[in-house]
C-alpha cells in the first residue's frame, strides 16, 4: 500500500526569523504585555492578544541584528510591500528606540551594519531596477 505523505504545516516564510514580540507590539501600537500568542503562518502571522487578534504580514516587521542579516530576497519582499520605496515611519521609529536601548559597543556595530545593508540594497534597487 502506498501513502501519500502530506506535511501537517506549510514550510514558514524566510522573514520569519525577523519576528519579534516588540516589533508586532510597536507596529500594533500596543504594550508587549498584552501580546498572549505569536503563531508564524505559512504567509501571515497571526497575533492573539488581550482584547484582540491581528494577521499581520511578515514584509511588514523590519529585520533585527541578532540573526542573519536580510539578503536580496529579503529586500524585494519588504520592496514590494512598500508603497513609497522608503522604509516606512515604522521602522524609523523602531530602530530609533532599539538603538537608544543598546549600550554595548557591538551591538550598536550589529544595528550599524544591518542599517547600511538596507541602505545600500535600497538604494541599489532604486536607481538599477
Amino acid at each position: 500500500m502506498l501513502t501519500n505523505f502530506q506535511p501537517r504545516a506549510l514550510p514558514l516564510h524566510r522573514l520569519t526569523r525577523f519576528v519579534t514580540k516588540e516589533a508586532i507590539a510597536r507596529l500594533l501600537k500596543i504594550q508587549p504585555d498584552h501580546i498572549w500568542e505569536i503563531q508564524r503562518w505559512a504567509y501571515v502571522i497571526l497575533v492573539v492578544g488581550k482584547g484582540f487578534s491581528r494577521f499581520v504580514s511578515y514584509a511588514d516587521l523590519p529585520p533585527v541584528p541578532h540573526v542573519a542579516l536580510p539578503d536580496v530576497p529579503d529586500i524585494l519582499c519588504w520592496l514590494r510591500r512598500w508603497k513609497e520605496k522608503r522604509s516606512p515611519r515604522f521602522w524609523v521609529e523602531f530602530y530609533a528606540e532599539q538603538i537608544q536601548e543598546t549600550f554595548a559597543a557591538e551591538e550598536l556595530l550589529a544595528w550599524g551594519k544591518l542599517v547600511n545593508r538596507i541602505k545600500y540594497y535600497r538604494y541599489l534597487f532604486a536607481n538599477f531596477h
